[in-house]
């Protein structure tokens, strides 16, 4: 594990027991063994859908993307806003309502592709 995915280990512990895994060339951030972060380039992405997304377009962030042959592909992780790793109770509020975007993307997965089933603690 990097320096960087260390330290945001750390600003994000308030929001509880987290997990970093190797993925992809960076790390992926699980919570209950959900993603709701993405580590590239030692940039910090969290998961976003319809609800929190405005708050990224607000500030002007931009999803994360990568390219398949000459497509520009985007995932529904945007870039968080720098700001937020000096303040740690504002990286729990957006690091909450990242994990908040990836509960709800896994209810919307049919029932035997959830990591959260009903009952189950979710």
């Amino acid at each position: 594990m990097n320096e960087f995915v260390a330290y945001l280990l750390e600003v994000f512990e308030q929001v509880g027991p987290l997990q970093a895994r190797r993925m992809f060339g960076g790390h992926g951030l699980f919570r209950e063994g959900l993603m709701f972060g993405l580590v590239a380039d030692d940039t910090l992405y969290l998961k976003a859908d319809a609800r929190n997304r405005p708050h990224f377009e607000a500030l002007g962030l931009e999803p994360f993307h990568y390219h398949k042959g000459d497509k520009r592909m985007t995932i529904a992780y945007w870039q968080a806003p720098e700001h937020i790793l000096e303040d740690r109770d504002e990286a729990a509020q957006w690091a909450r309502a990242a994990f908040a975007a990836a509960l709800r993307a896994d209810a919307a997965k049919p029932l035997r592709c959830r990591k959260h089933q009903p009952g189950w603690g979710a």
